[in-house]
């Protein structure tokens, strides 16, 4: 696999990874790992919101019908 990264990125990180005590390979697997697990997070977060609307739409309908059979016939 070839990795084409930003120069003050690449810097950076041959910084940490040393200072780590850590090889680049372990390093950047390891940042990957941690970015898919928030990349997840976001998109379980974006789903969640997008049910809890759709709920909250459903509910306001039933409400609406409820209310409706409750109103005295004139």
């Amino acid at each position: 696999m070839s990795l084409k990264l930003q120069e003050p990125i690449f810097l950076e990180l041959e910084i940490l990874a040393a200072q780590l005590q850590k090889n680049r390979n372990a390093y950047i697997n390891e940042a990957v790992e941690y970015y898919n697990k928030m990349q997840r997070r976001r998109l379980l977060a974006k789903q969640l919101e997008e049910e809890c609307l759709a709920i909250r739409e459903a509910d306001y309908e039933v409400f609406k019908e409820m209310e409706a059979m409750e109103d005295p016939i004139d």
